[in-house]
């Protein structure tokens, strides 16, 4: 009885343990991820949006490289043909989300596209339920069913509202609204194809595999619809800020994602990245001047009840874990 007390208690400790580094994960990378609309947006002055993307996953390919080569020559999985396969089918709807995500800030603020973008929840939690049966305790509680609704209705509320400024209207263009959309599944997609091979791969190597693949499908998209030669024309300034940009909003942000996602799930996860609104708009104030209406504050409101809503969900116990960064 005792051995068998002990061992319960070793489980309870570990399985405590593992929480706590997703919540850590989490809670970093939803800090990083207040910032990255702020540089595209930024960089959109100099950069469009297929050779923007290009540099930008480049620069976190070379990034995480030296990682990669450090966790293979400490053993695990190996990079091979299976491993590329396993991490291209993410890729695709991850090259659609980066391009639609930076065309979407031709429409809107970054402050509002950062709270229109956390939507994704509930497409992930549709998905999650698809692909994932262990991710269904935790869809099926009602205080995650609450959360994701009231976040995806103050996430539209608070697009819908954007005034669009290229005709004066109320209401943002239709264009910019399905790009925006887009853009949000394609992610919730990517979140959850990327799930079983960080899993297998962990997530340093996954990364560095996504990172490269990535790159290499936004290449032949640059040289055909995109500008090769920016950087050589938009200035040291500019080029270094994508670079920071790069190595935090894309390789630092990704590998915490995936231990997060690891630790506590892919649809609990996604649900507490809808605190990244708040620090975005408190930067887009700050930095770009942009102020959000009346209505867009109540819909930011009522998406914000809705990640409270969210984050008091309890996660299931995953038996996957995650390598250490």
């Amino acid at each position: 009885m005792n051995q068998t007390n002990s061992i319960a208690r070793l489980d309870d400790r570990h399985r405590r343990t593992r929480l706590s580094e997703g919540y850590a994960a989490v809670f970093a990378t939803i800090l990083i991820w207040s910032t990255p609309s702020l540089f595209m947006y930024y960089l959109n002055r100099y950069y469009d949006p297929w050779t923007q993307n290009f540099y930008r996953y480049f620069v976190a390919c070379l990034a995480i490289a030296p990682l990669v080569f450090y966790r293979i020559q400490r053993g695990g999985p190996e990079i091979d043909l299976r491993a590329v396969g396993l991490c291209l089918l993410p890729c695709l709807p991850n090259v659609v989300h980066q391009v639609t995500q930076v065309m979407a800030l031709f429409y809107m603020g970054p402050g509002v596209y950062t709270i229109f973008i956390r939507s994704s929840v509930i497409f992930t939690a549709l998905l999650a339920l698809a692909f994932f049966p262990e991710e269904r305790l935790v869809i099926r509680q009602w205080k995650f069913q609450a959360g994701t609704l009231l976040g995806l209705i103050g996430a539209f509320g608070v697009i819908w509202f954007q005034p669009n400024v290229q005709s004066q209207q109320r209401h943002i263009a239709l264009p910019g609204l399905f790009i925006a959309f887009a853009a949000s599944f394609c992610w919730a997609l990517y979140g959850v194809l990327i799930k079983r091979p960080s899993a297998q791969l962990g997530s340093i190597r996954s990364f560095g595999l996504v990172s490269f693949i990535t790159s290499a499908l936004l290449f032949p998209l640059t040289l055909a619809f995109g500008k090769i030669d920016t950087p050589l024309h938009a200035g040291a300034d500019v080029n270094v800020i994508l670079v920071i940009s790069a190595v935090t909003c894309i390789t630092l942000a990704h590998v915490l994602y995936y231990v997060a996602i690891h630790q506590i799930g892919v649809a609990l996860a996604q649900a507490l990245q809808l605190l990244c609104p708040a620090g975005a708009m408190g930067l887009s104030a700050w930095i770009f001047h942009e102020r959000l209406t009346g209505l867009q504050l109540w819909s930011a409101a009522i998406l914000l009840v809705g990640a409270f809503l969210a984050m008091r969900v309890k996660p299931i116990a995953t038996a996957v874990t995650a390598e250490n960064i």
